[in-house]
Order: structure tokens, then sequence, then C-alpha cells
């Protein structure tokens, strides 16, 4: 028979250990409240650019250099190119360029027309020809002539407008250009705008014999060390011209007589008075 003490004692270890169970399940709690799972946003903090629109460069220094215009190239052209890979890109061969100077330096032409088009469409190429100038074989300046009819009723802000989407904004330096290889043909025109950073210019003009628009760019360094070689052969050829001369009339007097002994030798003997 369970007597009074006996159900007393039981009653108190029951609430003992509600008392234990209770303690450990707050304990455990505040250890976690203490310690805290690390949260999901901690990772998308490792990643702060992940907000960015691709291609917008954070650096103002980046951000310049990528709204630079590239005044280092005319179409596929790039100065500095050497004269096979020019040629290639026109479909024509090297050895079709003219030589305008052998020394102090190779300076030498190359002229591409574009086929022409039966197109009256708007968006047909004004192009009509380039003139590619190269220095001891790389691509210093390009001549660029636009077609009378393409450029037809255009006026020159009309084309700075087309041509600054490409260069930037332009300037009008109330300038002249010359852009001749030789002596012979020293061609300049006024300059309408030019484009230009530190390295390269590129420069608008009309021209004088025709009614059309061209361009002239160039590469600053290139241009300098082939203007100063071309100016170099054009005093070493007048420098030698009269030695040129005598050798030329010698050589032109021993063909003659070759020429003249030649005939000489069936008249002779068939001649009769």
């Amino acid at each position: 028979m369970i007597s009074i003490r006996d159900i007393a004692i039981t009653v108190s270890w029951a609430m003992l250990s509600v008392s234990l169970i209770y303690a450990q399940d707050v304990k455990s709690t505040e250890a976690r409240a203490i310690h805290p799972r690390l949260p999901v946003i901690q990772k998308m903090d490792l990643q702060p650019h992940s907000f960015l629109r691709p291609g917008l460069p954070t650096d103002p220094a980046m951000a310049r250099l990528t709204d630079a215009h590239d005044l280092s190239r005319y179409r596929d052209f790039q100065f500095g190119m050497n004269l096979p890979a020019v040629a290639r890109l026109v479909d024509m061969k090297a050895s079709e360029a003219k030589a305008i100077h052998q020394r102090p330096a190779v300076i030498q032409e190359l002229t591409w027309q574009p086929r022409l088009s039966l197109s009256s469409s708007p968006q047909a190429d004004p192009l009509r020809v380039i003139l590619f100038s190269f220095y001891n074989g790389e691509l210093y300046r390009i001549v660029v002539n636009y077609d009378r009819y393409r450029t037809e009723g255009l006026t020159t802000k009309d084309l700075v407008e087309a041509i600054s989407t490409q260069y930037g904004t332009a300037t009008n330096p109330a300038t002249e250009i010359t852009f001749s290889s030789s002596q012979v043909y020293n061609e300049s025109e006024v300059v309408l705008a030019r484009w230009e950073d530190s390295q390269y210019s590129f420069n608008l003009f009309r021209s004088t014999y025709q009614p059309t628009f061209g361009m002239v760019g160039f590469s600053k360094r290139l241009d300098a060390l082939a203007g100063a070689a071309i100016v170099e052969a054009i005093r070493l050829d007048e420098q030698e011209a009269p030695q040129r001369e005598i050798d030329r009339q010698k050589k032109q007097d021993t063909e003659d007589r070759a020429e003249q002994d030649k005939a000489r030798v069936p008249n002779k003997p068939n001649f009769r008075p």
C-alpha cells in the first residue's frame, strides 16, 4: 500500500524534472541567440557589383577611355599597316604600288577605286577613290575623294555632322593642308574641318578642281618622318639632276650609234651612186 509520504516524494521528483527540462530549453534558446545561423545576405555582400549594368565602367578614367573616338583608322585601314596588308584589303597586289622616292626612305603610293555601283539608293557608298601613301612600307596617310553625285546637295555642315559621329567634335583651323609626295604635283587644299588627337589627324576639304569633297587622314609621327624624307629626296634629285642628264645623253648617243651601225651593214654594199 502506497503511503502518503511516497506520493509526496514522487510528485516532488516530477516537478524537479520539469524544471530541469525547462532550464535546458532556455539555455539552448539563449545559445542560439548568442550564436545565430549566418544569414544568406552575407553571400550577397561579397558581390557588390552584381547590380551594375554590364559594360559600364565604374572608374571615371575608364569611362572617358571607353567614350574616346578612334582616329587611328579610316574604315578598315589603320595607320601603320604594311603595304601587303592594305593591298589585300582592296583586292590588289602590293606590286601595283607606285614608287615615288627610293632614298633616303622608300615612299610609295597605291591608288584604289572601289567597284562602281549603278545603285541610286541613298545607302550607296559615296567613296570614289582612295590614295594610300606608305613610308618604308607603313601606311602613313590616306587621301579620300568622295563621289560628286553621292554628295550632291550636301553642305559642309552635313558632312561635318556625319564625320563627327565617327571622330568626335570637329575644329575649324582656317588653314591649308598639303598632301603631295612629290614636288611636281604639290597639291594643297583649304581645311573645312579637322578632327585630331595627339597622334592622328583627319581634315575635310572641298576640291579646287571639281565639285567634290575629300578628306586627308594621317599619322602625325609617320607623316613627319615621310615629310622629312621627301624633302631630302627632292634635294638629292635636284643635286644629281645635271649628272643624270649627262648620263642619259651618253646612253642615248650609244643607242643611236648602235642603231646606225646596224643599218649600215646591209646598206653599204647595196648603195650605188
